[in-house]
């Protein structure tokens, strides 16, 4: 099995396609990454941008250059000894446009006699022998609107299958309709009543039963094709905690594959493992992830935010949460919610009592992590009956009934559960209390716990070792296109705890200029605004817009706030215009650029060169000041970066700015010292600091190249510097990659390491001093 060295991840799409993707691998060489990452390939819905939503598993989509632009991307890649890793979605298919997915299509026209009624997971009898499809809108007489053209159901703009002999002449619209093996119901008897597996709360997005043998011959032959045929290397699974057996699917996929660099999507909760009987490399990253951000964060800034946020909310009228009880309400909200027609099924699947539902809601609210994969993770379900327990003595009884069934995992509402645990953890923590938590936003990010403030550099080293002994070829990642803020965006706002009452001030200003009544909401968007600054309106508008209606506190998506939501455009509109807000806003970006500018160098180095393989998202080589989707998969200017690499391959030495030309000069030197020489990669070893300012470095010995990286940079100016501080490296000359300057090893004066970045990483020195731009002593 190949493993990359490094990845760099492109989002594949109509206007950026696999031939657009091979025009711009020169330059993804030259950069230094091995393996280029691909979103899903396969035929998605019309005009999709991210590929998740697949109609057609049978063939390579032709709005991302179909397979013949796979297999010029492929040659290209293995002439220059590179590999394809692809992200695969086995979870779910798209339905949006029926009449697109044939699969779905053939469902709705012959419903359980037909060919793929086994291949979508529907409760038939829930839906009295139905598939109901919440599309009509409010109001008794929706199905009014319904009109049969071209011998199609229509509903406006969406057209559905008629079942044959069921549209006899004469027959009215409404009497087609009730004759078909589907109903059209309102949208929002999603909620309890929905009869197909989704992901997660996306109506258009009907899960899939790989557990089949068929389901995953069929939806899997095109993808098990690409590896036979040697154009892809890797695979990157999506989602796989909403499948039925994980596990078993993972070993089908390596069996049909002979052996692939496999990863799964999937976050780990604290000290949680994956299952060791997973044929994986490891995860894409999001663990990693969390240690860099928390390794940077100033743990002193704690006490004063806590406080902030606590002011915040008695102003606001409510009480401020901690972090866990905030998890459990807004878990318990979308159990009850936009996900009870999962709860509502599995309890169909359990001996019936008055409060199964509730017991089973009260379950998944309690539950941990993500989910279970049983026998393994059986005590996560324990931990989660103890709590409901103490929550709801009521339904102890109830509870003590239903554990021995969920305990089974040949049980099939285990199974249930099991699939449904992560949905509900999903929908209520990275969808709802990450957008309620604001006491330091950079921390609310996909697979981090914000309760988990910072980490020293000791506890850092120590998840790094961990790395590298179990998963040393799983990803790491800063940015991705699930990440709430760009990795520059977090590493901006990360400065806040260190100075925790400017910002109060800053904010009382800010507030005072542009109110919305709604404190913590406000900390948390403009501490937005601060991250991604300079930003347009739009972007700006739509971050605010998507992030208020998720924290689902003043506005949500199914019951928007008109007045609120007018007093959040206005907000934003004075964000950009208004000479006084731009001036408070432009002041306190001031105070914190250079210090977000370390920090995110800082975090570049570390992962790069920290155990595991190293992804860059694309354009992250730059600054990386992406909000929320879709913002995060907005087009790259490759050739911008592509001159911008070529003037310092030339010997330019770019200051740090805002053309975030130091980070891809950080970028590229460290992923080529990867590519060309892993055995400097090849273990780990915490590397001390010693002097005044010891508390200031992270760095790290990986077998001969070394990390040094600057945190805390504010507090580190404050003090005037490093002063004496040293590391010590091996007793033989080394030199920074970074900058070519040479060193004579042994003991180091970091004000000699670090003269003008703040990062740095030695190497064994070349023997020829003309490699190197200067000797320092």
């Amino acid at each position: 099995m190949r493993t990359p060295r490094s990845t760099y991840r492109l989002q594949v799409r109509k206007g950026f396609d696999l031939d657009a993707a091979g025009e711009v691998t020169d330059y993804i060489a030259r950069l230094g990454a091995d393996w280029l990452y691909l979103s899903p390939l396969l035929e998605a819905e019309a005009g999709s941008d991210h590929g998740y939503d697949v109609v057609d598993p049978s063939r390579l989509d032709p709005a991302r250059g179909g397979p013949e632009a796979l297999s010029r991307l492929a040659s290209t890649a293995d002439a220059a000894g590179r590999g394809l890793l692809v992200d695969i979605v086995p979870n779910h298919m798209g339905v949006a446009t029926p009449e697109a997915n044939a699969w779905w299509w053939d469902l709705l026209t012959h419903g359980q006699d037909s060919r793929f009624a086994d291949a979508f997971d529907v409760d038939w009898a829930a839906g009295g022998g139905k598939i109901r499809i919440p599309v009509l809108g409010d109001g008794d007489a929706e199905l009014d609107a319904l009109t049969v053209t071209d011998g199609r159901l229509c509903y406006y703009d969406n057209r559905y299958p008629i079942a044959p002999g069921t549209a006899p002449d004469g027959a009215t619209p409404r009497e087609v309709h009730d004759a078909q093996h589907y109903e059209l119901v309102s949208w929002r008897r999603a909620d309890t009543e929905l009869n197909y597996r989704r992901f997660f709360a996306v109506n258009t997005l009907a899960g899939i039963r790989v557990e089949e043998p068929w389901v995953f011959e069929k939806s899997h032959a095109e993808i098990l094709r690409w590896v036979h045929d040697g154009l892809v290397q890797g695979l990157r699974v999506d989602h796989p905690d909403g499948l039925a057996d994980p596990g078993g699917y993972l070993q089908e996929l390596q069996d049909g594959a002979g052996g692939v660099y496999l990863l799964v999507e999937k976050i780990l909760e604290g000290d949680e493992l994956l299952p060791p009987s997973w044929p994986v490399a490891g995860t894409t990253g999001y663990d990693a992830l969390g240690d860099v951000d928390r390794v940077l964060v100033d743990p002193a800034g704690k006490p004063r935010l806590d406080a902030l946020e606590a002011r915040l909310h008695d102003a606001a009228g409510s009480a401020a949460e901690l972090w866990a009880e905030l998890v459990r309400s807004c878990k318990r909200r979308i159990a009850d919610g936009i996900l009870n027609s999962e709860v509502r099924r599995i309890a169909r699947l359990l001996p019936e009592a008055p409060d199964t539902v509730d017991a089973v809601a009260e379950l998944l609210t309690c539950f941990p992590v993500y989910r279970s994969y049983l026998p393994f993770g059986v005590e996560h379900l324990d931990t989660a009956a103890r709590a409901a327990r103490e929550r709801r003595p009521e339904l102890a009884e109830t509870l003590a009934s239903l554990l021995p069934m969920l305990r089974d995992s040949a049980h099939p509402a285990a199974v249930r559960f099991q699939q449904t645990s992560g949905m509900v953890m999903a929908k209520g923590v990275e969808d709802t209390a990450f957008y309620r938590y604001s006491r330091l936003t950079s921390l609310n990010e996909v697979g981090g716990d914000p309760s988990e403030f910072s980490i020293d550099v000791a506890e850092f080293h120590v998840r790094q070792q961990r790395r590298q002994a179990g998963f040393p070829a799983s990803l790491t990642a800063l940015s991705t296109h699930d990440t709430k803020r760009g990795e520059d965006v977090r590493a901006r706002i990360s400065v806040i705890a260190e100075i925790p009452d400017e910002w109060e001030r800053t904010l009382h200003e800010l507030r005072a200029l542009a109110p919305l009544d709604d404190g913590p909401f406000e900390n948390l968007l403009w501490q937005a605004v601060i991250g991604a600054w300079p930003a347009s309106r739009e972007r700006l508008e739509a971050y605010a817009l998507k992030a208020a209606r998720e924290a689902a506190h003043s506005t949500t998506w199914t019951e928007p706030n008109e007045r609120f939501e007018t007093a959040l455009r206005d907000l934003v509109t004075r964000a950009v215009e208004d000479d006084d807000v731009v001036a408070i806003v432009s002041g306190f970006v001031d105070r914190v650029r250079a210090a977000g500018w370390s920090n995110g160098l800082a975090a570049k180095l570390v992962q790069l060169s920290a155990p595991g393989v190293p992804d860059v998202y694309q354009g992250s080589e730059v600054w990386e000041t992406s909000l929320v989707d879709p913002d995060n998969r907005r087009p790259v200017d490759f050739a911008v970066l592509d001159e911008m690499l070529g003037r310092i391959d030339a010997g330019w030495m770019p200051p740090v700015d805002d053309s975030g030309a130091a980070k891809l000069l950080v970028t590229s030197r460290v992923l080529r010292a990867r590519r060309d020489n892993p055995e400097w990669f090849s273990r780990y070893l915490p590397v001390p600091a010693q002097g005044p300012a010891a508390s200031h470095v992270v760095a790290f010995d990986r077998g001969g190249a070394v990390a040094v990286a600057t945190r805390l940079p504010l507090r580190l100016a404050e003090a005037g510097g490093w002063h004496d501080t040293t590391i010590v490296v091996a007793r033989r000359p080394v030199v920074d990659v970074i900058t070519g300057t040479r060193h004579a090893g042994g003991t180091l004066l970091l004000r000699d390491v670090l003269p003008d970045y703040p990062v740095a990483l030695l190497v064994p020195a070349h023997l020829d001093p003309e490699a190197t731009a200067e000797e320092t002593r």
